[in-house]
This record gives C-alpha cells, sequence and structure tokens, in this order.
C-alpha cells in the first residue's frame, strides 16, 4: 500500500522478500528501538463468562482462543524517542506488514464476521496461502537479527493480550520445541513474554486509564 510522497508507506513482506526486509530491519533498530506491534488473527471462537473474568479465567479465554486458531499478519512499527520512523534517506516513512501463510480459511476455525471484515480491508487469503511468510521463518529471524531477547528494544501495543498471545505460541513453539500451545498458566506466560520481549513492554489500552479524558478505541486515542 503506497501513500503519496512524504507520507508513511506499508512495505509488504512475503516469502519472496522476508530476508530483504529483516536486513532492512536489522539496519535501523539501534535507531529505532521502539517498536509497536499489531496483529491479524481471525477473531475469536470461545467467550469469557462476564461473571468469571479474573485475570486466570481471562487468560484460559485466551490460550482457548489462540491454541485453536493461526496468526494472519502482524505489522510493525519502528520508532525513535521523538517518534520519528526510518525513511532510508528519502521523504518517505516506513512501517512493515508481514504476511503469513499458515491460516486457510476453508478449513480453519475463524469467526466469519471477521473474515468479511478483513476482506473489505483487502485481505486476500488466497494470496497469503501462496506467497505468504512461514510462520516458524519468522521467528528465527526476529532472533538471529536482534528483536528479540534485547533489552535496548521497548515494545508498545493497544489492548495486547491477544498480540503477545500469538507472538509467544510461535516463539515457544520454535525455540522451546513446545507443542503450538500456550503454557497452562498466566504466570509461565509472562515470564515468557518477559524472556522474549523484556520487561519494557507498554500497552497503551492500560496506559490511558492514567490519563483523563483519553478513552475508547485506539484510533480515538
Amino acid at each position: 500500500m503506497a501513500f503519496p510522497c512524504g507520507s508513511v508507506m506499508t512495505r509488504s513482506v512475503w516469502s519472496y522478500n522476508l530476508e530483504l526486509e529483516f536486513e532492512l530491519i536489522h539496519s535501523i533498530i539501534a535507531l529505532y528501538p521502539f517498536i509497536s506491534m499489531d496483529t491479524e488473527f481471525p477473531s475469536v471462537i470461545f467467550q469469557s463468562h462476564p461473571g468469571f473474568r479474573q485475570p486466570q479465567n481471562n487468560y484460559a479465554v485466551m490460550k482457548a482462543n489462540v491454541d485453536g486458531m493461526h496468526l494472519i499478519q502482524v505489522g510493525l512499527t519502528f520508532s525513535d524517542s521523538q517518534g520519528n520512523l526510518p525513511t532510508f534517506g528519502t521523504s518517505n516513512r516506513f512501517i512493515w506488514e508481514f504476511n503469513f501463510c499458515e491460516f486457510d480459511v476453508t478449513r480453519h476455525a475463524h469467526a466469519p464476521d471477521s473474515i468479511t471484515l478483513l476482506r473489505s480491508q483487502g485481505m486476500d487469503f488466497d494470496k497469503n496461502r501462496k506467497y505468504g511468510v512461514s510462520i516458524v521463518r519468522f521467528a528465527e529471524l526476529m532472533m538471529l537479527l536482534g528483536l528479540l531477547c534485547n533489552n535496548n528494544i521497548q515494545w508498545i501495543a493497544f489492548h495486547s493480550a491477544y498480540d503477545f498471545g500469538y507472538m509467544v505460541k510461535i516463539l515457544s513453539q520454535r525455540f522451546f520445541y513446545m507443542q503450538p500451545f500456550l503454557p497452562p498458566n498466566l504466570g509461565d506466560f509472562l515470564q515468557l513474554v518477559k524472556f522474549f520481549f523484556g520487561y519494557r513492554v507498554y500497552d497503551v489500552k492500560h496506559l490511558i486509564r492514567f490519563c483523563p479524558n483519553l478513552h475508547g478505541s485506539l484510533d480515538r486515542v
């Protein structure tokens, strides 16, 4: 997706340009160590009961959904402490969108309304299946090129339980040879988040609770 000159441009990542795009990221990570993350997945098929919304119960519902479904896309935005994005010497600023090949809309669990919405926003599920990135290789390059276990990086997300849920699932499967499921309890999950992403992880949805006059969706904030 290209925007007018001087604005933000999305670099779409597929299997054929994965290595090149990660090399570009590796070249700028020291200067742009604030990583904002967003994920796309097939919504949820299990819901929490309104009367049992304690942390461990919420985690159990998230685990059931993450264990039973596949990640579709990850967006990463790299910025410096002033909010500047990388430009690579141009007037444009760049962000990244990684498209994965594992999800098959014809046979994998999903919420139909979510798939309809993603299609209306331009998601081509057939293209993802044919040309998408292998999640295993994505996890390897995340580690190899310094995005994980790096104390210089700060991670930022919005309402991010599922974002980190899917990331922990694919990373622990690759590096700890675990089955593609989240840990059975919340404490072990949080330890894996700290292991891969460090202690400087910020959820804007949580932070705005302490900011008067800030509330609502990410677009509104």
